[in-house]
Parts: structure tokens; sequence; C-alpha cells
């Protein structure tokens, strides 16, 4: 089973759309492997297409905790950790509202840090597709 297999079974079950609650609410009633595959899959999509301050400025942004919990439980932790430390620049909370995200991106001087994190987050991609593809394997059990 190919990962993307896994994910698509709650593609249209989770709403990065419509808010926080909505979002926590679809995600915490899909089977946990698929959200794992699925938070990381939207992580990775999104700062490949366009940096880390594309993905904490999308709607994609609602997730960016539950990407390092999947990034951990697909086995790359190192991901995982380029990830907190890229939402560590919101300081004291991670705001998932979008609204209050944005506002606070403006305020903050954060193109160099994403800059390094993002060559970090780029270097270690070539591991994401054999390592998630692996996991929705090992959880193909559970893949409804």
């Amino acid at each position: 089973m190919g990962y993307w297999d896994m994910v698509d079974t709650v593609w249209g079950a989770v709403s990065i759309y419509d808010g926080p609650e909505v979002f926590l609410a679809g995600y915490g009633a899909a089977p946990e492997p698929a959200r794992n595959l699925l938070a990381a899959h939207w992580c990775q999509s999104e700062v490949c297409n366009g940096g880390f301050d594309q993905f904490f400025f999308n709607d994609t942004g609602v997730l960016a905790p539950e990407a390092v919990e999947g990034f951990r439980a697909i086995g790359l932790g190192e991901m995982a950790d380029v990830v907190a430390e890229a939402m560590s620049v919101f300081l004291i909370y991670y705001p998932r509202d979008r609204d209050e995200r944005v506002e606070r991106l403006e305020k903050l001087d954060a193109d160099e840090k994403f800059c390094a994190l993002e060559e970090r987050f780029y270097e270690l991609m070539p591991t994401f597709e054999p390592a998630a593809d692996a996991y929705a394997t090992a959880h193909s059990d559970v893949a409804s």
C-alpha cells in the first residue's frame, strides 16, 4: 500500500478550511495512521511548494502540531524537529487560527530562519515517501 492510498481514505473527511474546531473534530475521528500521514503529507506538500511561510500562511497551518506528530510516527524525527523549530517563531504558543497566524507572521522577520530550516527540510525530503509508504504498509490493517 502506498501512503497516498491511506491518505485518500480520510482526505474528504478532515477539513483544514473551516477553522481549528472543525479540523480537530475530523482529524480526531480519523484512524491514527491515516491522520498521521495526512498531516505529514500536507506539510511536506506546502513546504516544498512555497516554504514554511506558505505552510503557515495557508489554511494548512492549522495542522502544524499534527504534522510534527505525523513525521515522528512515520519515523522521520529529524523532519519533525525542523517543523517544530519553524513553529517556534510564533514564540509563546502556536496559533491554529489562520487570521491570527497571518497577523503574527506579518510582524515576524522569520525569512532568514525559515530559509535555513527549509534547506534542512529539502535535504530530508528524499526520505519522506519511502518512510510514508512503509508506514502505510505496516498499518494497512487500519486503513479505514
